[in-house]
């Protein structure tokens, strides 16, 4: 009996040291899946803020909280199980998927960069969505439908990251980059829609040094708002054409990516700031190719598009 005891708490343990190592594996592999997946997660907390203009203030968080829980719904009940299933069953088609994605990264970035070259503005939510009865629900609807396409980049470039891990420990590790990188994009989101409303707050109060920096923080605001709808293109761009790049050495093109290496070999040995230069090497080499094929996906796009509602008009 003793030594079946012994038997059975050395099972345990070792069971223990298996659910261990799996939280580890998670851990590790959600970090390592978030930091690849943050380019689409800076756009889409530049993307949001959008949806809310014009909303009045005390609705701003109840409208948040609406959008957070569509989009955890849209990552855990429709996204991950569909990515896990294709990872399980046709892992070959992840990095078509993957390609496709970035080619929509690097063009919506590049018509941002053609719309800002043009001077024209990013199209943006329709203010009469914000008018009406059922206003709010078609608010948080067409945000969260914007947030479906952005989460399943998110989702596809965080489940490329951790292919080789069972299936159980994929699953676990989306979930967690589900819920971590949702939970970090609308709390800065919110944080970002009533920053004014702090700023306005303290210019009410008595010290002349408190009212002063509400001030400067309502008017630094769309220089904020501006600053990070310009680095979310630039993150858009990037990781699309590091996606793109990626892809076609996959399928067997190769003098890109070479190139790429020698010039992370060039650099990468220098004291002290070689591992930066190399992958400075690799971000600028993958931004502008982004930005080209972006381009290049823009202009067979565009006048497709343009055809279509013309005939639709006529």
């Amino acid at each position: 009996m003793a030594g079946g005891l012994v038997a059975l708490f050395d099972d345990i343990a070792a069971l223990a040291r298996m659910a261990a190592a799996s939280v580890d594996d998670v851990a590790a592999g959600a970090m390592k899946a978030s930091a690849k997946a943050a380019g689409v997660v800076v756009d889409d907390t530049a993307v949001t803020p959008q949806y809310l203009e014009g909303i009045s203030a005390r609705r701003e968080l109840p409208i948040i909280k609406k959008i957070t829980l569509g989009s955890l719904r849209n990552k855990l009940i429709f996204i991950l199980p569909a990515a896990l299933a294709l990872s399980q069953f046709a892992p070959w088609a992840l990095t078509p998927l993957l390609m496709l994605g970035g080619t929509y990264l690097c063009f919506e970035g590049a018509e941002k960069v053609w719309e800002a070259l043009r001077g024209t503005k990013a199209h943006k939510a329709d203010p009469q969505l914000r008018q009406g009865p059922g206003a709010e629900d078609r608010v948080v609807s067409s945000a969260v439908r914007t947030d479906f396409i952005l989460s399943s980049e998110i989702m596809v470039i965080s489940l490329n990251e951790v292919a080789s891990e069972s299936l159980w420990v994929r699953a676990g590790i989306l979930v967690v980059v589900a819920i971590i990188i949702t939970l970090g994009v609308y709390g800065v989101v919110a944080l970002i829609v009533k920053m004014d409303d702090i700023g306005l707050h303290m210019t009410t109060k008595d010290s002349p040094s408190a009212q002063k920096f509400g001030r400067g923080l309502v008017a630094a605001m769309p220089r904020v708002m501006d600053a990070i709808s310009f680095i979310g293109t630039l993150a858009m761009i990037w990781v699309g054409g590091h996606i793109i790049l990626h892809g076609i050495y996959v399928f067997g093109f190769h003098p890109v990516h070479d190139f790429i290496a020698f010039l992370a070999g060039e650099v990468e040995n220098i004291a002290v700031v070689g591992g930066l230069l190399a992958w400075l090497a690799d971000t600028i080499v993958s931004l502008v190719f982004g930005l080209l094929y972006g381009l290049l996906v823009l202009g067979i796009v565009h006048p497709i598009a343009h055809r279509f509602s013309s005939r639709a008009a006529a």
